[in-house]
């Protein structure tokens, strides 16, 4: 029978055992033992879907260790560090079948319960050479340590439990389909417009008798269709996987014993491929280049272009001659700034001219010709009210007020075409016929 801490207590007799802040009799580690490797199992499942192992990992130490009776049990020694964390280790344990126990080196006394909340001692040490020595309420045990157990090497021989369910959720997938089925398989998500990148990953042959590496192609798809889904995961030699933590993916329709998300043990810069009905796990060291497969997309070379040569005896073209015309436009009138007056109206701008202002008088230019007088005002010709208003759409190029020009060329090709005559204003009549002005 082991001792109870009282309250106050200072003096111990288990090396390495103290008292925390709370008078909880503590050591430096804390150990859990577990009869087998299917507690074991079920410690690390229930403690990942609680919180993350990355808080015991760095130290955490897994052990087959032999009793004297020759029995074999798992015990997993960490550093303790306060009594709250112990206190959630062993609850954990106590559902899992295991015994929670607190020490320092080889010597390792149970932790408390409700029995004894401020913990346990021993009342005498056992005289032994033994790697380690627990002590219980219920047995005192020696154990020699039989070999050490990889966490990692543990996740990735652990099978992936049957789950229709899981993996269902939209989300980015890993798929691993063999070497006959990759270009296939790269068609079609080209063909389909899925996007999608892929690499190229190689194995060690599976057996003597093979010489070249196993070669398998891994693709990572953003999203994969709905459509799709049964298709991938139906068909011999395509492998579908769900990420499930950095580093490691599951194939969909499973779930492993253990949340791999809270166990922090897989390389970022790798994968491995948990994959269900009893086949081994897939692990890829680093992950390969990979490519987008729009790259792998068929590519067709056509003829080469014909290009045209010019030759000295080549024939030009006729020009194009369209004739010029005047239409009625609904556009409101802009920039009216000239008009002409034809001589039958001569008579009527004397008497007007009488009314205008000086102003008026001095800004405006008039231009007498043959054809009448053609009069011009820069801010506007709408305080003159005698002759044919016309607008100004170029510099030295006038159209009556309200038409437009057809065909609708810009104003400066059609200025050209006309000759664009230097030191003369044109004006475009309703008949088409252009009249040239002097500017001065």
């Amino acid at each position: 029978m082991l001792d109870r801490v009282a309250v106050h207590q200072t003096r111990l007799r288990t090396p390495g055992l103290g008292l925390d802040a709370k008078g909880v009799a503590l050591g430096a580690k804390g150990l859990i033992l577990l009869p087998s490797i299917d507690r074991l199992v079920a410690f690390l499942a229930l403690y990942t879907r609680q919180g993350s192992l990355g808080d015991i990992l760095r130290s955490l130490v897994v052990e087959i260790v032999r009793s004297k009776l020759g029995a074999r049990e798992v015990t997993l020694l960490f550093a303790a560090e306060s009594s709250d964390r112990l206190d959630r280790v062993a609850e954990i344990a106590r559902l899992a079948g295991g015994y929670s126990f607190t020490g320092t080196s080889r010597h390792f006394v149970q932790y408390r319960d409700a029995a004894a909340p401020f913990g346990y001692d021993v009342p005498q040490i056992l005289p032994s050479d033994a790697a380690l020595s627990l002590y219980h309420n219920a047995f005192s045990q020696t154990y020699e340590v039989e070999r050490r157990l990889d966490v990692r090497g543990l996740l990735l021989r652990l099978e992936p439990h049957l789950d229709p369910a899981a993996g269902r959720e939209p989300g980015p997938r890993w798929l691993l389909a063999e070497s006959g089925l990759g270009p296939a398989l790269i068609r079609y998500f080209s063909r389909s417009s899925v996007e999608a990148e892929v690499g190229l990953c190689e194995w060690p042959p599976e057996s003597s008798f093979d010489d070249a590496p196993v070669l398998r192609y891994l693709f990572r798809v953003p999203a994969i269709p709905g459509r799709m889904v049964p298709l991938l995961t139906g068909t011999p030699g395509l492998g579908y996987f769900v990420p499930v933590a950095p580093g490691a993916a599951v194939e969909v329709g499973f779930r492993h014993p253990v949340n791999l998300r809270a166990c922090p043990v897989f390389s970022e810069a790798g994968l491995v491929l948990f994959r269900g009905r009893g086949r081994e796990a897939l692990e890829i060291a680093k992950l390969p280049a990979m490519g987008d497969v729009s790259a792998f997309a068929r590519v067709e070379l056509g003829r080469e272009p014909a290009v045209a040569r010019a030759t000295a005896d080549a024939e030009r073209p006729a020009s194009v001659v369209l004739s010029l015309r005047l239409v009625p436009s609904s556009e409101p009138w802009r920039s009216v700034t000239a008009s002409w007056i034809r001589p039958e109206e001569m008579q009527l701008l004397r008497h007007v001219a009488y009314a205008l202002g000086p102003d008026t008088l001095r800004r405006a230019r008039i231009a007498f010709t043959a054809a009448g007088a053609f009069l011009r005002h820069p801010t506007g010709i709408e305080g003159i009210p005698v002759g044919e208003f016309f607008r100004e759409v170029h510099a030295g190029l006038y159209i009556p007020a309200g038409y437009d020009a057809v065909p609708a060329v810009a104003p400066a090709v059609l200025f050209r075409a006309l000759g664009a005559p230097a030191g003369q204003a044109l004006f475009i009549g309703r008949d088409g016929r252009a009249i040239g002005v002097p500017e001065d």
